[in-house]
């Protein structure tokens, strides 16, 4: 078991930081890099594995702490994985709609059985900037792409990503039930069993 008090969380998003607190618990104290700087490393990975990890390590290295990143995204089975590690600038960063759009425009003829997909995370942790051996833990989450959107909640693809075990799309879902079954709280899960938090 390692001990750490804190963590930098290689991210600006105030929701993300909130959302993996909660998910962590009170014996880690997770500190934005926006403390410490407002430049956001360059993603030049080809995976999710590879960005997680560069912006782990780019963290580390500005903050002087552990650090934890994530990289998450959509991939749909019929698009050879697409939007992938491109998910939030599919539609050249014009946005959470433009994305949508395009998705379902990709999709349009496609029947439902051709239309699974995932939404993937992956949480990296490193020591220190230069750490050999980063803590990796991966969360799918399995369903399809829906024909139209549905409901209100969450953010990115959720209202186009159908949700079997609850039978509904994942903008349905209330935000403390997303936070159970979601790709990133299953990364979390494993993440907290090899810190000793659970």
């Amino acid at each position: 078991m390692i001990n750490f008090t804190q963590l930098v969380l290689a991210s600006h998003n105030a929701g993300k930081l909130k959302e993996l607190q909660a998910m962590l618990g009170e014996s880690v104290q997770l500190r934005s890099i926006g403390e410490f700087s407002s430049v956001e490393p360059e993603e030049t990975g080809l995976s999710f594995v590879e960005n997680a990890i560069l912006k782990a390590r780019n963290a580390a290295r500005i903050s002087g702490l552990p650090a934890l990143a994530d990289d998450s995204g959509l991939a749909v089975d019929f698009l050879g994985g697409a939007p992938g590690i491109y998910s939030a600038r599919y539609a050249d960063g014009k946005g959470d709609a433009a994305n949508n759009a395009k998705l379902l425009e990709a999709l349009k003829d496609v029947p439902e059985a051709e239309r699974g997909a995932q939404f993937v995370c992956v949480l990296a942790l490193v020591r220190h900037a230069d750490d050999p051996l980063p803590f990796l833990c991966e969360g799918l989450w399995h369903g399809r792409i829906l024909p139209a959107a549905s409901g209100e909640h969450g953010f990115g693809y959720d209202p186009l990503f159908w949700v079997p075990e609850r039978d509904c799309s994942s903008a349905e879902l209330s935000p403390s039930d997303k936070n159970l079954i979601s790709h990133r709280a299953r990364a979390m899960d494993l993440l907290r069993q090899r810190l000793g938090l659970k």
